[in-house]
């Protein structure tokens, strides 16, 4: 008998880099017995506790892209991965949630992934304002400071709990900010991508217009092409250079995971479990995400977009996104209920 997980490879894949490894957890031609295996082994996170509000509408799952270059413990990346990453030295990067989108699971009818724009200006759960993708790297480095000065010590103990303070804190600042309920949450860094494409052996997309840019290490040609996993982590990293900035990069992850949807459904079922493998050692989850549960309830389709902006600012030398906090949760609240409709699916779309 064939998995109907199949629907959770189309909504995770299309969701985020982010959500890659929650993909493969549950990806189309695995069996069950194979799926319920998955939760042995995969980091757990207990951000959200069993008492917090939950969504009356569905399920809301927040998404959460990490820009560390360091493993689930903290320690560096070997240096041959650094190198075939292209991403820099391990002590780039930081904590900053670079990636951040609800997926919204309705109790019936599409899902819809809404982007949320990383320098969006907002109130943070710590305190003051600040981009929202900084909620979570404030949050540890407060609560490792504190461990410290209470004779805490140990590395990975630090790292541990500074991780549990960054994902409650962007928990709660992303809540607050869309004024929605946050049921479960899905965390990988950028090592976590990189396996994932990897074991895909890369992926089709399709450019507009030529681009380089050696912040990113994307180099490409126009038109279509094949990109192997370090391209494809360029790819989805560049930023300069194109036309609406991260606005543009929002795009070419929406059409990097379409590729990575049609790749995935010709893949095999060895592959796929590599994929699993890979995704244990980067993948986290709130201790609550039942994966096979959520196979059984999801819809067929998923449906993008991004949340909107009111243009740029320039505040303490940093350039941030203006918002309107009311027409955004407006806009969440029409998406939930009338998702945008489906792209035209008639192969690989072309990106700036």
């Amino acid at each position: 008998m064939q998995v109907r997980g199949a629907g959770l490879v189309l909504v995770l894949t299309r969701t985020a880099w982010a959500a890659l490894s929650a993909v493969v957890l549950a990806a189309s031609a695995v069996v069950w017995s194979t799926v319920s295996t998955v939760s042995t082994g995969v980091e757990r996170s207990y951000a959200i506790t069993a008492d917090a509000p939950r969504s009356e509408s569905g399920r809301n799952i927040l998404v959460m892209g990490l820009t560390t270059r360091l493993d689930l413990h903290g320690e560096p990346l070997p240096d041959d991965v650094l190198r075939r990453m292209q991403a820099g030295e391990s002590d780039r990067g930081g904590y900053n949630a670079n990636t951040l989108i609800l997926l919204h699971i309705p109790a019936s009818g599409p899902a819809v992934a809404m982007s949320v724009p990383r320098d969006n200006l907002v109130p943070l759960s710590s305190g003051g304002e600040g981009k929202i993708k900084e909620a979570y790297g404030r949050a540890k480095i407060v609560e490792e400071d504190r461990l410290r000065a209470a004779g805490t010590h140990d590395k990975r103990e630090l790292e541990r709990a500074g991780r549990e303070a960054g994902r409650r804190a962007q928990v709660r600042t992303v809540s607050t900010f869309l004024n929605q309920p946050i049921d479960h949450l899905v965390e990988i860094s950028l090592i976590g991508f990189f396996h994932i494409a990897e074991g895909l052996g890369g992926v089709d997309v399709c450019l507009r217009h030529p681009t380089k840019d050696p912040l990113s290490g994307a180099d490409f040609p126009a038109g279509p092409q094949h990109l192997d996993a370090a391209q494809a982590l360029s790819f989805v990293r560049q930023r300069h250079g194109l036309k609406d900035g991260d606005l543009g990069r929002t795009r070419r992850q929406q059409a990097f995971l379409s590729a990575v949807t049609k790749r995935l459904r010709g893949a095999d079922v060895t592959a796929v479990q590599a994929m699993i493998d890979m995704a244990k050692q980067d993948v986290v989850l709130d201790a609550g995400f039942d994966l096979v549960e959520f196979a059984r309830e999801l819809p067929a389709e998923v449906r993008f977009d991004t949340l909107p902006i009111e243009g740029g600012a320039h505040l303490g030398g940093l350039d941030v996104n203006k918002v309107d906090q009311e027409k955004v949760r407006a806009k969440v609240t029409e998406l939930a209920t009338a998702p945008p409709p489906p792209p035209p699916d008639d192969g690989i779309p072309c990106v700036d």
